[in-house]
């Protein structure tokens, strides 16, 4: 249930209800929105006085929540979320359209640096480059680790970028977390609870990309998990599900852009490169994710998709990924929105 405050509830009065809600056995967690604050309450109430919780001053009411994903749903928190992300503090969830692109892998300074000066020159807000890698293969390039996260932290120092990487383990949260700006859970991991809760622990954003075979409520039910465990900063990443077609390395349904923003408050992004897994539909991808709603994208650039350790069959080049930003502006700005 929540429990939804008068607007010009003061702290004090707030945390008195904090105390009657813990009193009562159950976790609190305070919402502060606009023009009201509300408090979620997580955990058995069947012993729960309602009464005497509306009772206590400046509450409005208290209304349970249908939703299995208390935290995410809009029955929480009405109003979006904006998540701020890397140095210049980029307001994803807001009007503004956010672009986050680079290689599948950091392979090398050489790559990297260039791929971040040709993501930085485009337009982008942030830099995505995978340090570890969790491959179907075991004889696959599995990256550079710490290394590579160095060279990103580089690459922010001179660009300003955000740094979004993977996380693949527990045993890497406190590494990556302490390079990174975003940290990403890849579709493998997206039911990886323990690695979740961890994550819900870090004092940073993270961005949840959806199961290959997850259906939504799953999906906002792993975002839950991170929510309840202390950490709100995350973002949604739709990249993409298994399907029967062959003709695309997965089939990414728009349409859950446009439910998820019905569903919840957090920001949805949009894989358009594991989405299809082919370089020349990522631009028609990426035009319809931002037409349907999405808060950004999550790209797949490298300089030389060719000679690329991995994904380079759906990695587009620094120039289509020029020409590909002044296409999304003037999309963004057709629904009222900016890039």
């Amino acid at each position: 249930m929540i429990v939804v405050m008068k607007p010009g509830a003061t702290k004090e009065q707030i945390q008195h209800v904090v105390d009657v809600v813990n009193d009562y056995g159950l976790k609190d967690h305070v919402i502060y929105g606009t023009d009201r604050t509300v408090i979620a309450c997580l955990g058995d109430k069947r012993s729960v006085d309602k009464g005497a919780i509306e009772n206590a001053p400046m509450v409005e009411k208290v209304v349970p929540i249908l939703a299995p994903y208390k935290m995410a749903s809009l029955e929480v928190k009405r109003e979006k979320s904006i998540i701020e992300i890397g140095p210049e503090r980029f307001p994803l969830g807001s009007n503004k359209v956010g672009i986050i692109a680079g290689p599948c892998a950091v392979e090398s300074r050489e790559q990297l640096m260039a791929s971040a000066r040709a993501v930085k020159k485009a337009g982008c807000i942030g830099l995505r480059g995978g340090a570890f890698k969790p491959r179907t293969s075991p004889y696959s390039f599995q990256g550079m680790g710490e290394e590579g996260l160095k060279l990103l932290a580089e690459a922010r120092e001179e660009t300003g970028l955000a740094v979004v990487t993977e996380v693949i383990g527990l045993e890497q949260v406190e590494v990556v977390a302490k390079y990174a700006d975003v940290l990403q859970v890849g579709a493998r991991n997206m039911q990886h609870y323990p690695l979740l809760e961890a994550l819900g622990k870090v004092d940073k954003p993270v961005l949840l990309k959806r199961g290959m075979s997850a259906r939504l409520d799953e999906f906002l039910l792993a975002a839950e998990y991170i929510i309840s465990a202390g950490n709100g900063k995350v973002i949604l990443c739709e990249r993409g599900i298994r399907t029967f077609e062959e003709y695309v390395r997965n089939t990414l349904p728009l349409t859950a852009v446009a439910e998820l923003n019905d569903k919840t408050h957090l920001p949805v992004i949009v894989d358009p490169s594991h989405g299809t897994g082919h370089a020349h539909l990522v631009p028609s991808m990426s035009t319809a994710a931002v037409a349907a709603g999405a808060d950004g994208l999550i790209i797949e650039c490298h300089p030389d998709p060719e000679h690329a350790t991995s994904d380079g069959a759906q990695s587009i080049t620094p120039a289509s990924l020029d020409k590909l930003m002044k296409r999304l502006k003037r999309v963004a700005q057709a629904i009222d929105r900016d890039l």
